[in-house]
């Protein structure tokens, strides 16, 4: 028999699949690309042609050496790699170093690592995808010469160590814009009005209702004197039910996750940056050990903007679901979702487990915490999306009296449905519950019993959570989801912006920046341009726009605009906002700096003086060891917690925030907790004591 040779990127790929092919087969790893474009240059010759000079990454020669001496030894070579535009990449480079010819019948894809997929992908190997290498080159090049050009300004105009991107540019300015909205808000007062009713015939029903329209127009309430002069009227009006309107509603799954979605998702649902979410799904799409079974791929690929699901996954997932629920959780035939992104690739499938019949209980005990969580969240959502939809009764009550018109709504549950496994988190969740009402008639009189009016402020815009950045970039096609990851640390590690509260705050330095290139760089900064641009690489995979135009076209606008800038733009100084906080080595005021993780103190004596602290911010809260104060603090991983004032004479610390009073039960300090299912609770610290309350309005001036 013939030897063959798999070449895919990883090792941990390569386990899984050498465990699925048999003796005819050596699979090898690539680890990623074997050539890039060299850091310490430029390395694309503009005047021919924008052509690149790669060369071999470092400590890659040792690789290309093995897979030199496997090619040799075969009689046929397959490339693996992802099925992606990186991947074909990938493959390109691999088939120029290794002699392999990339118009013959080398390469293979797979979009899940099983063995029916592996050997359908044998069965059917194509020649390398030029077009798709295309787009990759221009891409890559594209992000070079905005890097590379752009950069250097940067260094000589504001500060060295900065860096602009074609996506990460954008990235800051619309965290900038959205901190100038902010700023720019006038807040407003306004105020509600919620009547309790009771029908005439039956005293025990009550129901609240809100005031909606006076004399048929949508009620306004500016100030608490309008408001109690509005409740003194309805006090002394006579209301009837005028109108019942009843329905059901249905309520539908999500789909299936794409990678944008996964990272949403995992960000709100288990607290995941984006960067780590695709750390854990990359490792259980290439193969965990997975006790009997050994190396094993758990999900589909991970790198995809499609919800399409093979009709034999939908299958096997509708026999698990009339297994768990019973066949009436089960929709008459499988749902199809629409892939929304433009340009998506619908030869991709969503996010998906492999084999739907390994339920996360099943593999809990072979993942870490995090990788169980993570794939848990990735079955409950692919399986919800195939179930029925859930059933609700849906009512709205209007009640007239006078010129003034209340209503009431509310809705139950009739059938569970997908929400039985899986129900999907929001951003910016409504806050006002949904009530039960009875069963009321119209034209039934109704004594109002009690009314209490409300003071409201209007809210400015949310800054951007990760997940609400990632959501927004992906409506606006700017970047891909496989790259919002990096570009989220890039523009931490830059120190352009800085998460507070899990949100994303400019720095003084990502204004300047954002500043700087909307005011000479307003083209290639704009959103729409950079979604644009997008486009263009996505015809360039099809084979319908030539790269080298593409990117002619982007430079010569982009470097006559340089050529200005370069003339045009003075030197920004940015001073270091001084503290009253002495430095206790040389007797200095110390000076805010921004590091990745926010705000710190460092001396201005530097570098005869290298002393730096963090910021102590103090939460209102004794230390329950020496009395002293506790405050906030950051690890040096970036993650807060709680410790005294007087370290390191007291070592006391909490990654909870510790709340004001001790526990009754035992006197161990008590801490502040949050959950979705209990809300904001107050807990005692130690594990064998089971003290806990809501959390009381005196100790939330202590949360942090």
């Amino acid at each position: 028999m013939s030897q063959q040779l798999v070449i895919v990127e990883s090792p941990a790929k390569a386990k899984t699949i050498c465990k699925l092919l048999g003796r005819n087969f050596q699979v090898k790893a690539s680890n990623g690309h074997i050539v890039d474009l060299p850091r310490s240059q430029l390395a694309v010759d503009i005047a021919n042609d924008f052509k690149p000079k790669y060369i071999t990454i470092r400590g890659k020669g040792k690789i290309i050496k093995e897979l030199k001496d496997s090619v040799k030894k075969v009689d046929r070579v397959y490339l693996a790699t992802d099925p992606d535009r990186e991947g074909e990449a990938i493959s390109w480079h691999l088939a120029q170093t290794l002699d392999v010819d990339p118009d013959s019948l080398c390469r293979i894809e797979f979009h899940e690592i099983t063995k029916r997929a592996v050997e359908s992908a044998l069965k059917n190997p194509r020649a390398i995808d030029r077009n798709r290498v295309n787009a990759q080159q221009a891409r890559r090049i594209l992000d070079r010469l905005f890097g590379y050009k752009l950069s250097p300004l940067l260094w000589a105009k504001v500060r060295r160590g900065l860096s602009a991107g074609r996506v990460q540019s954008v990235a800051v300015r619309l965290i900038c814009e959205r901190e100038e909205e902010i700023i720019a808000f006038k807040q407003e007062e306004y105020w509600s009005i919620t009547g309790i009713f009771v029908p005439v015939s039956n005293r025990e029903e009550l129901f609240s209702a809100k005031l909606l329209k006076i004399k048929g127009k949508k009620v306004e309430i500016n100030n608490k004197e309008t408001a109690d002069q509005l409740s003194k009227q309805i006090k002394q009006t006579s209301f009837r039910i005028t109108e019942v309107k009843k329905r059901e509603r249905k309520r539908y799954p999500a789909p299936p996750f794409t990678t944008s979605t996964l990272q949403q998702e995992a960000s709100r649902k288990l607290g995941f940056s984006a960067r780590k979410t695709m750390s854990l799904a990359q490792q259980l799409y290439e193969g965990l050990e997975i006790g009997s079974e050994g190396s094993t791929g758990l999900i589909t690929y991970i790198r995809t903007d499609s919800v399409r699901v093979a009709g034999e996954a939908q299958d096997e997932c509708r026999k698990v679901i009339a297994e768990m629920f019973g066949k009436k959780y089960l929709p008459a035939k499988p749902p199809f979702y629409k892939t929304k992104a433009a340009g998506a690739q619908e030869a991709h499938e969503a996010i998906r487990p492999t084999m739907v019949q390994r339920k996360p209980q099943e593999v809990k005990a072979f993942l870490s915490r995090d990788q169980f969580r993570l794939y848990q969240l990735i079955w409950n959502r692919f399986v919800a999306s195939q179930m029925q939809s859930a059933l609700l009764d849906v009512m709205g009550v209007d009640l007239q009296g006078g010129d003034f018109l209340f209503r009431a709504s509310g809705s139950k549950i009739k059938f569970l449905g997908f929400l039985a496994l899986y129900q999907e988190d929001q951003d910016e969740k409504n806050k006002e519950e949904e009530t039960i009402l009875p069963d009321l008639k119209a034209e039934t009189d109704v004594s109002l019993t009690d009314i209490k009016t409300e003071q409201h402020f209007t809210q400015p815009p949310a800054r951007y959570s990760e997940a609400m950045l990632v959501k927004t970039l992906e409506e606006k096609g700017i970047g891909r989801p496989s790259t919002y990851a990096t570009i989220i640390d890039t523009i931490r590690k830059r120190n352009y912006v800085v998460m507070e509260n899990k949100r994303f705050q400019p720095t003084e330095l990502g204004i300047i920046v954002d500043t700087l290139l909307k005011e000479n760089f307003p083209r290639v900064v704009d959103p729409n341009f950079t979604a644009t641009m997008e486009e263009k690489l996505d015809k360039i995979e099809e084979g319908d726009v030539d790269w080298v135009v593409t990117v002619r076209d982007f430079y010569t606008p982009f470097s006559a605009e340089l050529a200005t800038a370069e003339k045009s733009i003075e030197r920004v100084k940015i001073d270091d906002e001084v503290s009253d906080v002495k430095c206790e080595l040389c007797g200095k005021l110390m000076v805010y700096k921004y590091g990745r993780y926010g705000r710190f103190l460092a001396c201005p004596g530097y570098p005869d003086c290298k002393n730096i602290k963090s910021i102590q911010k103090e939460i209102g809260v004794k230390c329950p060891d020496c009395g002293g104060q506790i405050v906030e603090r950051r690890s040096k991983k970036g993650r807060k917690f709680f410790g005294c004032n007087n370290y390191p004479d007291c070592k006391f610390t909490s990654w909870y925030t510790p709340a004001k009073s001790r526990c009754p039960e035992c006197g161990s300090f008590c801490v502040i907790k949050h959950s979705k299912t209990k809300g904001e609770t107050v807990e005692c610290s130690q594990k064998d004591c089971s003290y806990q309350i809501p959390l009381p309005e005196l100790e939330k001036g202590a949360e942090a």
